[in-house]
């Protein structure tokens, strides 16, 4: 390419960049928008000043944006929402809002909006109220009443469309799932030869574990249901350097709902992948050995949180800046909130709040995982119940209670029986917070015990006609007896 070629690309791709980050600045105003006058409507009669003061709001947004594209196609896939082909990334913020819009959108079986100029306020009313309104109906058949009764009406603002999964679509999910595979890949080697280099006695690059965490960080802002998703592919062998991992994204993702920006939660994330680092300096055969542990060799295993500061102290002193948040958390991820774990506290203290996500990723993962002394692994339902219930976890409440609004009571990776005696893995948890027990689930084999090939995709919070539900969770299962691997249904 010639030197003017580049010139044009180069400018051609900041415009790019520079138009994709427009729309998602309008769009994130049209989806507030969209959402406060639905509530609107709700709350108030039609006539009502909130309700037409937010209706006119919405559709001089929606002419802005319009007018600035020179289009405006809201559309829903999946758990994802797009503005003109660009999604829309959800934050805490803006969980609720796009949660609700998108359970109502499937609801109604619509899977496009796309909006004319000049939609009036009037318009706007007719179309809210229809997606709003109650029904018995089937999605399907929402969608004909909706279409029918804006033609009716003679409103051509609005044209509607029923999902389908365009190419952009399909290109979007492999291209997060490739880099999901990449990030969550690249993490793990880092992570072993980090902990294998200082196990020799050598001083790892921190700047390889820096771009790491940047890595997920980025992956987690851009399209954490992948990532999140490969979680649950456990390596039995590589269990040291994938439960960092996976400790790492859990608290990345669970700091994310919880408003943090991302520097802190980069922040979060190295603190999270060097928690465990104490143990490169436990004996190997210790950390293997299957059966349980003497008094001595407990001792042993119990430093490793103190000798993981020293670590990163060490890290400190020979390269570059590391924070002492890295080092706090190292210290106290087994403390618990009450000071009964380990190490014994000196003195009183508060559990910082990185420690604090840190305990409860730590502990959901190293449950959920099979390791050399612990070859059945806990059901991730039970496992989130018995942190919700148990108090002598000694873990932050409300940070479990936030841990389970992102992994849904039933999270990814989890088998299920169906009331269908069907079997399913589930592969989401459904944004909508009202919707935590009936995840997005891939069935895999019939009432009769069949494979079903390629699995068939559900999201269980879809009624049928006259509001039932055609599939409803009974209880998990073991995927050990049915000699099933949910992972293999997850990449």
């Amino acid at each position: 390419m010639s030197a003017a070629g580049e010139v044009t690309e180069s400018v051609r791709s900041e415009g790019d960049r520079q138009s994709g980050s427009n729309v998602r600045r309008g769009g994130r105003s049209f989806m507030i928008a969209f959402y406060a006058a639905l509530r609107a409507i709700k709350l108030y009669p039609l006539e009502h000043s909130a309700v037409q003061k937010t209706l006119a709001e919405l559709a001089q947004v929606a002419e802005e944006l319009r007018a600035e594209e020179e289009e405006l196609e809201f559309r829903v896939s999946g758990e994802f929402i797009f503005i003109n082909s660009t999604r829309l990334r959800l934050d805490l913020s803006n969980y609720a809002t796009f949660g609700h819009i998108l359970t109502l959108c499937k609801l109604s079986g619509i899977g496009a909006i796309h909006v004319g100029p000049h939609g009036a306020a009037r318009d706007w009313t007719f179309l809210l109220s229809l997606l709003g309104g109650e029904t018995q109906s089937a999605p399907a058949e929402r969608y004909k009443e909706i279409v029918s009764r804006l033609t009716e009406a003679k409103i051509e603002t609005f044209q509607l469309d029923a999902p389908t999964e365009t190419q952009t679509d399909r290109e979007f999910n492999e291209e997060a799932k490739a880099a999901a595979n990449r990030t969550y890949s690249q993490s793990v080697a880092v992570t072993k030869d980090v902990i294998n280099s200082v196990r020799i006695g050598k001083t790892p690059n921190i700047r390889k574990i820096k771009r790491v965490v940047q890595g997920i960080v980025d992956q987690v802002l851009n399209e954490e249901t992948s990532l999140i998703g490969l979680t649950a592919i456990r390596d039995y062998d590589e269990y040291t350097f994938t439960h960092s991992v996976n400790v790492c994204i859990f608290s990345i993702a669970l700091g994310r709902r919880l408003g943090m920006t991302k520097l802190q939660l980069y922040e979060l994330g190295l603190a999270a992948l060097m928690h465990d680092i104490g143990k490169s300096r436990v004996p190997l055969d210790l950390l293997q050995k299957a059966g349980e542990l003497t008094d001595e060799e407990w001792k042993w295993m119990a430093a490793h949180p103190w000798l993981g500061v020293l670590v990163l102290f060490q890290f400190r002193r020979q390269q570059e800046e590391l924070s002492y948040r890295a080092m706090t958390v190292c210290h106290e991820h087994h403390m618990k909130i009450d000071l009964t774990g380990y190490p014994k506290a000196i003195r009183p203290r508060q559990v910082s709040l990185l420690s604090k996500i840190v305990s409860i990723a730590d502990g959901y993962d190293a449950a959920t995982s099979r390791r050399v002394y612990k070859t059945e692994a806990l059901a991730p339902s039970a496992v989130l119940e018995e942190m919700r219930d148990n108090p002598r976890r000694g873990l932050d409440q409300v940070l479990v209670k936030a841990f389970i609004n992102l992994l849904g009571i039933y999270p990814v990776g989890t088998l299920v029986v169906l009331d269908t005696f069907e079997l399913a893995v589930v592969s989401a948890s459904n944004q909508n917070p009202d919707a935590l027990s009936r995840p997005i689930i891939k069935i895999i084999s019939d009432a009769q015990g069949n494979r079903i090939s390629p699995p068939l995709a559900v999201d269980l919070a879809i009624p049928e006609a006259g509001g039932q539900y055609a599939r409803t969770i009974i209880k998990t299962a073991d995927p050990d007896r049915y000699g099933i691997t949910p992972g293999d249904y997850l990449l």
